[in-house]
């Protein structure tokens, strides 16, 4: 009997939504195993590539929680994350 499973590897990436030729991004904690538009864990923010200057919005504090319990994020989500909380900083 196993008492203690691996832990589970979680990352947060980005799912496509949208029409073509018209893309847009929402921000998923997933199963690092799920496919890419599969099944998630949570949705913390969104990405419109389409849309100029702020085009993305994260809720950091869910951020900061999933990156403290080991979640790896891909490298335009960790853009994402950088961005805001230098934004957060400097409004603070």
């Amino acid at each position: 009997l196993l008492t203690d499973p691996t832990p589970m590897a979680v990352a947060i990436r980005l799912r496509r939504e949208g029409a073509r030729n018209h893309p847009f991004y929402r921000i998923a904690v997933a199963d690092q195993r799920s496919p890419r538009d599969g099944k998630f864990i949570e949705l913390i923010g969104h990405y419109d590539p389409k849309q100029a200057g702020d085009n993305h919005k994260i809720n950091l504090e869910r951020a900061e929680y999933w990156l403290s319990v080991g979640a790896r994020p891909s490298q335009t989500v960790q853009s994402f994350i950088t961005k805001a909380r230098k934004a957060s900083g400097a409004a603070a």
